[in-house]
């Protein structure tokens, strides 16, 4: 935007950018909570089902850095609105998905959306804001990211009692089209004039790293870390990660600049979204399994229970990017994941059937804790490149995030089924079949489980779940403190977001019913 645009125009971009915002966190948790409801209606192994997350993480987050060069070259308005466009009919096909194969795939197109949709709405936001300003509507819209997970794994809890787990969809296409008829129309076109081409080569080479790293991690427990199977996935992810570095390094035009990792402050912001990731986005994801699974919970239970994790998102990014004013970012962070790890570290002391009070406080710190990054991280990264590049680094910041949380998720997913499998192994006497008890209990499927090994008293399943839950939740506050420190020494000579921004060039923009 112009210097001259009217002041009103930019924060009826910030606030169509921000409903979006609301809506992806929605689709993004709402199948935790739903998935034990979709299994009883569609049926699948509880690996198969697993995908009905992973499989729009991992779509997301392969497709999100291509997305934000598309911006750069073909308008971020344009790739925002097609974006929330294909994001609202997908969410209108899985509302009559019949079976689970094509609920999977349509989550995984639906993930594309919501990068193409995200890429281009966050690098406007870096076109239409300058310095504090810039720093204020990120922070917001970490907000409104914030919203969505307070207030969707309660809103999913009420649709699936109520409605059934579908209606949980049509959430998105209700805010989909309120975002296409109210927000888009009033948006400024702007891109990169410079920009030419796609990087092809570069984004196959990503999407097939980050996908068989996921898979190998994923089958490591299932058929033994030392199969070929797993270490030929572990293989080619790494030779893929190497075409990866090779094809930026020799594009005219790569989709990622290599010289950004030169910089440690660019290093540092990627740090920031594997810290939330573990501290924040797994348990997010995990818990309501638990509490559903068992402690017993009704959806609309779980949901609640969510709250104290979630809520501090609504305001404790806005507080924190107030606080750069005095507090380094740096220390803010290392502050907030300090936090959350030693949360983590009482969650992990609640055995399963503990009263729901003894939940609370350790959710609500976690969320305390992960919600002072969070607010700061958009801003940290991108604020290290020129203006008219800004959907390059939109775009790989939000890969980071999101194969952090695709990563995150399948590496404690690994290490939750190794614990109970190690559980299984010197609990159960005889010969048990470890990889699908043990499959059975990570979904909390104590049925499925007992109808596997008969004659295990419900009171030894808890017990093996929740030895294998303590590991899991270890596990989680170590990773949580370890990105808290690198993110730290790495930022800490960053004393605020806004003194990171680099002189900008101008930007060539369209008309604003372009």
């Amino acid at each position: 935007m112009t210097q001259t645009e009217p002041h009103s125009g930019k924060w009826l971009v910030l606030a169509a950018v921000c409903l979006a915002g609301i809506m992806m966190p929605l689709s993004f948790t709402a199948p935790g909570i739903a998935i034990p409801a979709i299994s009883r209606d569609l049926g699948g192994s509880a690996l198969a089902l697993t995908w009905v997350v992973n499989g729009f993480i991992l779509a997301f987050g392969s497709a999100v850095m291509a997305a934000g060069a598309l911006a750069d070259r073909f308008g971020r308005k344009r790739m925002f609105r097609n974006g929330i466009a294909a994001f609202g009919l997908l969410s209108l096909a899985q509302v009559f998905a019949p079976d689970l194969p094509s609920l999977i795939a349509l989550r995984a197109l639906q993930g594309v959306a919501a990068a193409t949709a995200m890429a281009g709405g966050s690098a406007s936001l870096a076109h239409a804001f300058d310095g504090k300003a810039r720093t204020q509507a990120y922070s917001l819209l970490g907000t409104s990211f914030g919203v969505g997970l307070a207030f969707g794994p309660v809103w999913a809890g009420f649709l699936i009692e109520q409605f059934g787990w579908r209606a949980i969809f049509a959430t998105s296409v209700l805010i989909s089209v309120v975002v296409l008829a109210v927000g888009v129309p009033r948006m400024h076109e702007s891109r990169d004039p410079g920009a030419k081409g796609v990087d092809v080569w570069g984004t196959v080479t990503f999407t097939g790293m980050l996908l068989l790293l996921t898979l190998g991690i994923m089958e490591g427990p299932q058929i033994g870390w030392t199969s070929p199977l797993v270490i030929g996935l572990l293989l080619g992810a790494l030779a893929l990660l190497a075409a990866f570095i090779q094809v930026e390094r020799t594009h005219p035009r790569s989709m990622l600049d290599l010289s950004l990792f030169r910089n440690r402050r660019f290093l540092g912001a990627q740090a920031l979204p594997f810290g939330t990731a573990f501290s924040f986005v797994v348990p997010l994801i995990i818990l309501p399994i638990r509490f559903i699974g068992i402690e017993g919970y009704d959806p609309v239970r779980a949901g609640t229970m969510m709250i104290p994790l979630s809520a501090p998102m609504l305001v404790v990014p806005f507080l924190g990017a107030l606080l750069t004013r005095w507090v380094s970012a740096a220390a803010l962070c290392l502050t907030g994941f300090a936090i959350s790890a030693l949360a983590l570290l009482w969650l992990a002391l609640v055995p399963p059937g503990a009263p729901t009070g003894d939940f609370i406080w350790p959710l609500l710190l976690t969320g305390i804790g992960a919600g002072l990054p969070w607010g700061l991280m958009d801003d940290l990264a991108i604020s290290v490149v020129p203006r008219e590049r800004a959907g390059m680094a939109t775009g790989f910041f939000a890969t980071v995030r999101v194969a952090g949380e695709s990563l995150s998720l399948a590496i404690v997913g690994a290490v939750l089924v190794g614990a109970l499998q190690a559980g299984l192994a010197t609990q159960l006497h005889g010969q048990p079949p470890l990889v699908p008890l043990a499959n059975a209990l990570a979904a909390a499927d104590l049925p499925q489980a007992q109808a596997l090994w008969p004659g295990v008293a419900h009171a030894q399943w808890l017990a093996i779940y929740g030895q294998a839950f303590q590991v899991m939740t270890l596990a989680l506050a170590a990773m949580t403190a370890l990105f808290g420190a690198v993110a730290y020494l790495t930022l800490r000579r960053a004393h605020a977001p806004q003194a990171l921004a680099m002189p900008q060039p101008a930007v060539a923009q369209g008309n604003a019913g372009e």
